[in-house]
């Protein structure tokens, strides 16, 4: 059976109420045939992730950047889930598998560099980005809520029909 991952930062009640739309989602009973583990961004670890199929994250935006939580994610498990360095040291096309992904971000204001910061590290996983990138800001409206849930669905239905 196909695994989905969802590793999120959800300390507030918008980014609860996204991360609860996602998980409906993708535990819609359209698809019943996709395992969907959740992990809090501080206790998912490279285990998890070698063991999906598919991630969905979830962050807030955080003085332009992603949650400290996520952030936490990716540096304690960046190698070991296959992460891609230049000689440099900075993050470099990944090879090997394409592991699909979806992420959500919500913010007060902006969104942008909690987006890019995101998007630049699973550039150097073996990962692709299976959705569109759903950016919230302000009060999370029945639109966004729809569009959560839409977004767990669709990682859901990719890894159902690989599956």
């Amino acid at each position: 059976m196909p695994r989905l991952l969802v590793v999120h930062h959800s300390p507030t009640r918008s980014l609860q109420r996204l991360t609860e739309a996602v998980l409906a989602g993708a535990g819609t009973e359209e698809i019943d045939d996709v395992e969907v583990t959740v992990r809090a961004a501080l206790e998912a670890g490279a285990d998890d992730v070698l063991a999906a199929d598919g991630i969905l994250l979830g962050t807030s935006a955080n003085f332009g950047y992603m949650s400290g939580a996520l952030k936490h994610f990716f540096d304690s498990s960046f190698l070991a889930i296959g992460g891609s360095l230049s000689d440099d040291g900075s993050g470099a096309p990944a090879t090997g598998g394409k592991k699909p992904f979806g992420l959500w971000v919500h913010g007060r204001y902006d969104t942008t560099g909690a987006v890019r910061s995101v998007l630049a590290i699973t550039g150097a996983l073996p990962w692709r980005q299976a959705a569109p990138v759903l950016e919230v800001m302000g009060d999370v409206s029945a639109d966004d809520v729809e569009a959560a849930v839409e977004l767990g669905a669709t990682l859901a239905a990719l890894l159902s029909a690989a599956g």
